[in-house]
């Protein structure tokens, strides 16, 4: 392996285990980290609208195409903290090598899977790779800059994988159009192959000097068994009913993980959650906003692909450049949105971002899927969560002391995939019984012969548009549609409510337990409660 030649050490460098690359090498190391991001990031944001389809080539549920996001959020948010951790003390080249080799071959297996059961378990695998992928791209950034330019390396970072996220979407549309669901997938083994080689030719290697010997895998253990039971209890109580065995079980031991978790934290040393961080009531009550905002938003990439898809019958183009206002406008506005904490302090931007993203959840559900009123909301949300995003980032940052700046950065990201995956098992199971219900309620009133009435049954659970049998006259393959659109509809303008109801308690979180006045900054002593 050929590496590049550090110049001499500076303060920074020595903390971070080794010297500073040159300015050339810089650049090859953020290019690396914004490759390394985009193949996360993308297949993230085109597995959501790839969805519907999915469902219906492999014959499944709507329960099985929770477990296809899921799978991967569970293992992400379990092992995030480990990743990080990991790439401080076995080197950060390493672990991001080893995290993108494994996504990509997670990838291959995603795109070649015969069943939806080889497909979450290959989605399972891209979790881990994420979780190794992600901590080192930024972490790769704050090694081989320093602190001068290492803001203005952050923000060409997020920027371009904000773009990359934003139109990924529409670029999977209409590779779904025109080809398969699997090409999605397979399009990130082609975005490795050059981050490898920037990764192994160019990127030094560097450690961190102060990294702890060793790695709480308990936690992490105890972690996943607890997501990964609440998980399995939450959606398969929409087909089991909430009074089975099965589901108590898997409930009573996720709660019995998450509690020995806790237990587990308090008394180790190498914690991967610190919890005396959380006696500041400024990082918990951000943590707790954090929860709540961004479970609702993971439910509107969930949900309104089955409503723009299946129950309007827009393309997978049109459905995937349905979130492009958001993140235009969230990316143009992202600098603006970071100015009002200078101007306001963290309270009142926190309280108005999530309070205009319910705004935006609400108009989302009046819409019924209506392409220009879709777009409408979007823009809302996209609004909404530009006021907040930065003020939110900047607020966890503020509310520890500087030393363990990097450990609360990482614990508010796995809170946002913790909230991102309850939320979908939650509502996933509440649709399933509400869609299913609807259905029933069409079919009662609707007088249908019992072709229809077979037809519209199969849908239940399904959450995609049945097959419609031959034989049938128009105006029955009509009603099939219009009894089964409907029920959609109705169901995905239920979640998208609760969705909008989240985003308002976060509002009211922030406004109970985040503290007016500018933000204290870095210079703070310690934790400010």
């Amino acid at each position: 392996m050929k590496s590049p030649k550090p110049l001499p050490n500076d303060e920074d460098a020595v903390r971070s285990g080794g010297a500073r690359p040159d300015v050339r090498h810089r650049r090859w190391v953020l290019a690396a980290a914004i490759l390394g991001s985009t193949v996360a990031y993308v297949d993230g944001s085109v597995v959501n609208v790839a969805l519907p389809r999915i469902e219906s080539d492999l014959h499944t549920t709507l329960a099985t195409m929770q477990w296809v996001v899921n799978a991967y959020t569970l293992c992400m948010a379990a092992l995030l903290l480990v990743g990080g951790v990991a790439a401080d003390r076995y080197g950060r080249r390493l672990i991001f090598i080893t995290g993108v080799s494994v996504f990509a071959a997670a990838s291959v297996g995603c795109g070649l899977a015969g069943n939806a059961w080889t497909l979450i378990g290959a989605r399972a695998i891209q979790g881990l790779g994420g979780a190794l992928l992600i901590p080192c791209s930024l972490s790769l950034i704050g090694a081989a800059f320093d602190q001068k330019e290492r803001g203005a390396a952050i923000g060409i970072w997020s920027g371009a994988s904000a773009i990359a996220a934003g139109i990924a979407p529409l670029i999977g549309g209409v590779l779904l159009d025109h080809w398969s669901w699997r090409v999605i997938f397979l399009i990130n083994p082609v975005l490795a192959i050059p981050t490898l080689w920037i990764a192994v030719r160019r990127v030094p290697e560097s450690h961190d000097a102060g990294a702890r010997t060793s790695i709480d895998w308990s936690g992490a253990v105890l972690a996943l068994t607890g997501l990964g039971g609440l998980v399995y209890g939450l959606i398969e109580s929409s087909d089991l009913g909430w009074g089975h065995p099965a589901v108590i079980g898997a409930l009573s031991l996720g709660c019995a993980a998450l509690v020995a978790f806790v237990f587990a934290e308090r008394h180790s040393h190498a914690p991967i959650m610190p919890l005396e961080l959380f006696h500041s009531r400024r990082f918990s009550g951000i943590n707790l906003q954090t929860l709540l905002l961004y479970g609702a938003l993971g439910s509107v990439f969930f949900f309104v692909p089955f409503l723009l898809l299946q129950a309007r019958g827009y393309s997978a183009a049109a459905t995937g450049g349905a979130y492009l206002p958001f993140t235009i406008v969230l990316g143009v506005l992202s600098r603006w949105g970071g100015g009002l904490v200078d101007r306001f302090g963290e309270r009142w931007p926190l309280i108005a971002g999530p309070a205009l993203t319910s705004v935006g959840f609400v108009a989302l559900a009046g819409s019924a899927g209506r392409y220009d009123a879709v777009l409408l909301s979007m823009t809302i949300l996209g609004f909404g969560m530009a006021i907040t995003v930065a003020p939110l980032t900047t607020t966890v940052l503020n509310s520890v002391p500087p030393k363990c700046t990097g450990v609360a950065s990482g614990i508010n990201n796995t809170v946002a995939q913790v909230g991102s995956l309850l939320v979908i098992a939650l509502l996933g199971s509440l649709s399933l019984s509400s869609f299913n219900g609807a259905l029933d309620q069409h079919l009662r009133h609707a007088r249908s012969s019992p072709e229809v009435s077979f037809a519209v049954r199969q849908a239940r659970g399904a959450f995609v548009m049945p097959s419609i049998p031959a034989g049938l006259s128009s105006q029955e393959q009509q009603q099939i549609r219009a009894i089964v659109a409907e029920s959609l509809i109705s169901t995905v303008q239920m979640a998208l409510s609760i969705a909008a109801a989240l985003a308002l308690l976060s509002a009211v979180t922030a406004a109970a337990m985040i503290p007016g006045g500018k933000a204290p900054g870095h210079g703070a002593s310690g934790p400010q409660t």
